[in-house]
């Protein structure tokens, strides 16, 4: 008798089917730099810059979602391109937004996305000390949400399972997909 395999969970499916999208944003200056034990305050803050202009309107579909996804996905709470601004003590006009986004009208779409922007939570506490070390003060959004980035990680996974159906599982990976490669291609836009 064969026992038939349930599928992968969302969180599986992410991590294995974006994984070369992860490694290729690796790639970029600012993280060779940091791997390498040599970031600049230059590069560092290009790449904020950069995630600012890429959060903003990413943040904006996050709100206009936010009383369709309900008060348990803390949208408030996960808008975090303030933080560049406060760390590079500029005013919002200064810095360019991403012209290109990923598709982001559906929920499916939005969820892939946040798997990508919330994952990042993760290695920018990682960041933030590696940058620490290097006597680099820009530090605020690396820092992600503190004490509460590892909790809200879980949160969000746990929320992300329950969120995604056999239906709408490719369009959170597709769009998680997108949403590396967009990013990608914006951090090493000159």
């Amino acid at each position: 008798m064969v026992i038939p395999l349930a599928p992968p969970t969302i969180l599986a499916r992410l991590r294995a089917e974006t994984r070369p999208y992860h490694d290729a944003i690796e790639q970029n200056e600012f993280n060779q730099a940091v791997a390498a034990g040599s970031p600049s305050v230059a590069a560092t803050a290009r790449f904020l810059a950069k995630m600012y202009g890429f959060l903003v309107p990413y943040e904006a579909q996050l709100r206009q979602h936010a009383a369709a996804l309900g008060p348990a996905w803390e949208i408030p709470a996960r808008q975090r391109a303030h933080l560049i601004l406060a760390d590079l003590h500029v005013a919002a006009a200064e810095l360019p937004l991403c012209p290109a986004m990923p598709p982001l009208a559906t929920l499916p779409q939005l969820l892939g996305a946040m798997y990508v922007v919330e994952g990042s939570t993760l290695g920018g506490q990682v960041l933030a000390r590696q940058l620490a070390k290097s006597n680099i003060d820009y530090t605020t959004y690396f820092t992600g949400y503190g004490d509460q980035t590892g909790p809200r990680w879980k949160t969000f996974c746990q929320l992300l399972e329950a969120a995604a159906t056999p239906a709408t599982a490719a369009a959170i990976v597709q769009s998680a997909s997108e949403t590396f490669q967009h990013l990608a291609s914006w951090l090493t836009r000159p």
